[in-house]
């Protein structure tokens, strides 16, 4: 008995010991000396991994503004999805075996999750690399590739001009790749619903209309963007010429051929096609959807919950628009509020060139109007500049309301404010203030910028983003200039609250096309029944749900979250309450998830108690 409890207090004495160990392991304090070295460690790997993938697409290296592989495009194979899965599964067992978390500094150890966790997610979501469609209304590579050589290729130099021409050369091979990823979707189920395939092959045949493809007087998309760029250069007229025979020459025996494939395929596929557009008809459809939602929100909210919440927020935004139809006098009820807005001249401006630079030099004039008042709300300011521009004339008719484009990493290329004219009954000039604030300053230009000029932060953050952190602060930057006595004309305000509204709206309806079969006629009802927006806004919005799921369910979420967090800190803070503040530390770490957003926040509020 005695030799039993001395085993006995023996071995509690090894377990306690190990435990003592164990605790001492976990609460080891580390020299100034050992983090910095095991941060300087983790950022270096950050580094070498963002300059290695960098280095395997050329079109990222445009958009920053190397020029190092100029002259190609990426490689879109599924050997290239089987490489970037390899890739990122050699990075997960060298962040989990080779780094020591506890001994990183506290912007290290946040950059380190964030990259830890994208790289896991990366691995998870394989199984859904086509759970998508490569061509579409909204993008692909029959209008991406165009706007990419108009927007990003700088042609400085005869060099320049010589890369722009073996892109061209180039889009034979890419369209192709395009085409068998299309038929790899297909062969398990997953292709596009038919009114898709009539705008794809409308974007196609734009590019195919002008010099050198037809005997008209003008010049085709591609051909007047490069020649505009190669007249500035500083050569003789016989250089010019015979870039111009190069790029003619490229023209007809790579785009047109490229083209005309993927024209073909499209054509023939639709033959094929239904009517069937949520994600539920894609294999383990609920389940990807369920994925996209976690994925794009960055929160746990299941498809009902977000919902709810959309109709929820849609019944609180109407009581506060009929407040404001009461406010003018108009007689009658909200829907017939709706269709006078809808209809009514004094809201549009001309559909002619005339009035569609007059929305420009509006636009132009709100964003430099909002520039003299940032100081009263900000600590950081971007340093790039903006410019505003109509969406070119190849992709404006499938091309969304209104987007942004970020600016050059090296500062030779400002940000962008697209605005889409093609049709201006779905551009009202009462949603003019919001639309340049979401898109332009305070919203994506103010956030994305100020990311990218982030210093000590690795480059994967500067470029990286989350949608529900991004758009969620594109919508609440329509709201920041109410409480900063913007919006004077009450209609004005209607604009911003119709802006509101419209995000409410997707709530529901992305929700229910993907995960209550919602057909495409049923969300755009609900939206004409709901909205002020013109039929069209309606039509381009579910259609958008549709080849998107989830992505537009970002905006109202992350707008919800930042303001639940600004109350947070408002009640705990009192008269101590910055907004400045407030929004520094909201944009100072760039785009992140809503959790680590609110992590920040609180860790704000103790810091001013």
């Amino acid at each position: 008995m005695k030799q039993l409890f001395l085993k006995s207090t023996l071995l509690l004495c090894t377990l306690t010991l190990l435990i003592s160990c164990k605790e001492e392991k976990t609460e080891k304090a580390y020299t100034d000396v050992e983090i910095m070295a095991e941060s300087k460690k983790v950022n270096d790997f950050f580094q070498k991994s963002f300059d290695a993938r960098v280095d395997l697409s050329p079109e990222f290296q445009t958009r920053l503004g190397i020029k190092k592989d100029y002259g190609k495009l990426d490689d879109n194979s599924p050997e290239a999805s089987e490489r970037d899965l390899k890739i990122n599964k050699e990075e997960l067992v060298w962040l989990t075996d080779s780094v020591n978390a506890a001994a990183l500094s506290k912007d290290a150890l946040l950059s380190y999750k964030l990259y830890k966790q994208n790289v896991e997610n990366s691995i998870d979501d394989y199984k859904y690399r086509l759970h998508n469609y490569p061509v579409n209304q909204m993008f692909g590579a029959q209008s991406g590739m165009p706007a990419f050589l108009v927007n990003m290729h700088r042609i400085d130099s005869v060099a320049d001009a010589e890369a722009y021409i073996s892109r061209l050369n180039g889009f034979n091979k890419y369209f192709a790749q395009v085409v068998e990823n299309l038929k790899e979707r297909e062969a398990i189920g997953i292709a596009p619903p038919k009114f898709v395939y009539d705008k794809v092959v409308q974007d196609s045949e734009n590019i195919l209309v002008g010099q050198p493809f037809d005997t008209s007087k003008t010049q085709s998309t591609l051909l007047e963007d490069f020649m505009n760029k190669v007249n500035k250069l500083e050569i003789d007229d016989e250089a010019k010429t015979t870039l111009e025979k190069q790029a003619n020459q490229a023209l007809l025996t790579s785009v047109k051929p490229a083209y005309e494939g993927l024209i073909s395929f499209i054509k023939e596929q639709k033959e094929r096609a239904n009517t069937d557009d949520g994600a539920w008809k894609f294999p383990d459809g609920e389940a990807f959807y369920n994925n996209a939602l976690k994925r794009t929100t960055t929160t746990d909210l299941t498809a009902d919950e977000i919902h709810k919440i959309g109709l929820a927020e849609v019944a609180r935004i109407h009581g506060e628009m009929d407040a404001i139809r009461q406010q003018v006098g108009f007689e009658g009820s909200l829907q017939d509020f709706f269709q006078f807005m809808r209809t009514d001249k004094q809201f549009y401006y001309s559909a002619d060139q005339k009035g569609k630079d007059a929305y420009l030099k509006q636009a132009v004039h709100l964003i430099d109007s909002m520039k003299t008042r940032l100081d009263e709300i900000f600590i950081s300011k971007p340093k790039a500049d903006i410019v505003v521009k109509a969406v070119e004339p190849f992709r404006e008719k499938s091309a969304g309301k209104a987007f942004y484009n970020r600016p050059a990493a090296d500062g030779s290329r400002p940000g962008i404010y697209y605005a889409n004219l093609y049709d201006m009954e779905s551009m009202p000039n009462y949603q003019m203030e919001a639309l340049a604030y979401h898109e332009g300053i305070p919203g994506h230009h103010m956030q994305l910028a100020i990311q990218q000029e982030l210093e000590e932060v690795p480059m994967f953050r500067k470029f990286g983003g989350y949608t529900a952190y991004t758009e969620g602060w594109g919508l609440y930057s329509e709201f920041i200039p109410k409480e900063m006595g913007f919006y004077e004309d009450p209609y004005s305000d209607f604009g911003r609250l119709a802006m509101e509204l419209w995000r409410a709206c997707r709530l529901v309806v992305d929700t229910g096309i993907h995960s209550k079969n919602w057909t495409r006629e049923q969300g755009i009802k609900y939206y004409t029944e709901n909205t002020p927006n013109a039929e069209m806004d309606a039509v381009k919005m579910v259609e958008r749900h549709i080849v998107m799921p989830g992505q537009a369910t970002a905006y109202k979420i992350g707008m919800m979250k930042i303001l639940e967090l600004r109350q947070k800190a408002k009640d705990a803070l009192g008269e101590n309450f910055d907004i400045r503040e407030f929004h520094e530390v909201v944009l100072s770490h760039g785009a992140i998830p809503l959790n680590v957003l609110e992590d920040f926040v609180d860790e704000y509020i103790s810091s001013k108690k």
